[in-house]
């Protein structure tokens, strides 16, 4: 790996390849992050929003962690890679007809969430690693977000990424960027097929979608990258090395130019809120819809989010919240801790299929089935009432928004106090995932 420690403005130019595709096509997501002393606690604070096909369903699984006979193979979404012998426990928000994840953390504070990007380089079609396999498979095996980079980037170089990233029998293929965080730093890693650059994070507030950001402040990066770009003729070999500059189309389509505005939007609500950022300051930039970060839009939206709070004192437990619902702005972000007795909620699993999965069977995506998990199907009703009956309707966000911040409330008294351990009512219930907080809190309506 070449390492280099530049200081420079960074360049956004945006990315893809999608002048002609339809406005239906999936293209968006945000990824945030605040360090201190950006953050209003001594805690990296992460968020994202997954925006993908409306009607896609996104589910919440919990895996405990794991040890693995040698020579173990594990299956992906499309590929086998091999397993390796210990695997680390991970709560993942995630696409329910895939193996990997939109966004997700594990058991040692550390968070990932990836976006699409297009490049010069080609996207190739052939079924490799999604990105959010790549994901998924950080977070199993990095106990901390530089040693997940690794990861993901050992795997790049060796299998690639490819194949299909929604459920549909036309494929859609991209290539990935990530934030990777934990409780000290957080990394920007950029790909481009198997190529990359990574930037580090140590202070202050970032944000990513989909195009580009690293210009010539790369911190970490493929030992090709440079001469793969000298020999293709977008580098000349002299001067200052542009990662973004180098690698983005030159001819950027009208659909990108959403990217663009989310991406200066998410800059400035972020500085906006330096010195003072919360884990409801990232809810509340996840639901802004002015900005489009909230996405609502054809035949997309955000079918998901995830805030996450990874104290700097290792005795304070991190927080992650999740909705497993679309919109945030009518959703619930509802807490997790892992901990002793953590487990697996059922109303947040979506139906299994089988060897008849149609991402199983050849060629795939030729049928549809039906993934809603029981809080997906709650929220859908919930969603109707609010739409349908107005005074009913405000009944029931208002409770949602008073549920809500009965469980911020007393997050914010867990971590402003030291605690060796999470209390037992949020670390080791043996009560559903979306139930673990404090006693006198009410239970949770479907949505």
């Amino acid at each position: 790996m070449v390492e280099r420690w530049l200081e420079r403005d960074t360049r956004i130019p945006i990315s893809p390849q999608m002048a002609s595709w339809s406005p239906d096509t999936p293209c968006s997501c945000d990824c945030f992050v605040s360090v201190p002393p950006a953050s209003a606690l001594p805690a990296v604070i992460f968020a994202k929003n997954s925006d993908r096909p409306r009607d896609e369903v996104q589910e919440v699984v919990f895996v405990p962690a794991g040890t693995h006979a040698p020579g173990s193979r594990l299956q992906c979404t499309y590929i086998e890679v091999e397993q390796v012998s210990k695997t680390h426990a991970v709560i993942l928000s995630r696409p329910s007809w895939l193996w990997g994840a939109e966004m997700g953390a594990n058991e040692h504070g550390v968070c990932i969430g990836n976006e699409a990007v297009w490049t010069k380089e080609p996207v190739g079609e052939g079924e490799a690693l999604l990105g959010m396999d790549l994901l998924r498979l950080a977070l199993e095996r990095g106990s901390s977000a530089r040693e997940a980079l690794h990861v993901i980037t050992g795997l790049l170089e060796r299998y690639g990424q490819g194949g299909s990233c929604r459920e549909d029998p036309t494929p859609f293929c991209y290539h990935n960027t990530f934030l990777l965080a934990d409780r000290t730093e957080a990394w920007v890693l950029e790909t481009a097929g198997r190529l990359w650059a990574a930037r580090r994070i140590q202070e202050g507030v970032h944000n990513i979608s989909n195009q580009l950001s690293i210009g010539s402040d790369i911190s970490a990066e493929h030992p090709e990258l440079r001469p793969h770009a000298q020999v293709q003729g977008w580098w000349d070999g002299q001067g200052t090395f542009d990662f973004a500059q180098v690698f983005s189309l030159s001819q950027q389509p009208v659909r990108m130019e959403a990217a663009k505005a989310r991406f200066r939007a998410g800059q400035e609500l972020l500085q906006q809120q330096q010195g003072g950022i919360t884990a409801e300051v990232m809810m509340g930039i996840l639901r802004d819809k002015e900005s489009g970060i909230c996405m609502d839009s054809g035949g997309f939206r955000t079918t998901a989010s995830m805030v996450s709070v990874l104290p700097r004192d290792t005795t304070q437990p991190c927080v992650h919240f999740l909705t497993a619902t679309p919109d945030p702005s009518r959703s619930v972000f509802k807490p997790f801790i892992f901990g002793v007795g953590a487990a697996q909620p059922p109303q947040v699993l979506s139906p299994t299929f089988g060897a008849q999965d149609p991402v199983r069977t050849l060629p795939r995506f030729q049928t549809q089935v039906d993934r809603r998990h029981p809080l997906y199907r709650g929220h859908q009703v919930a969603l109707g009432l609010m739409e349908s009956e107005q005074a009913r309707g405000q009944q029931l966000r208002q409770k949602q928004r008073d549920l809500e911040q009965e469980g911020l409330v007393a997050v914010r008294q867990l971590l402003t106090r030291s605690v060796l351990h999470p209390p037992r009512s949020w670390a080791a219930s043996s009560r559903p995932l979306w139930r673990r907080r404090p006693r006198h809190m009410p239970e949770p309506d479907p949505s």
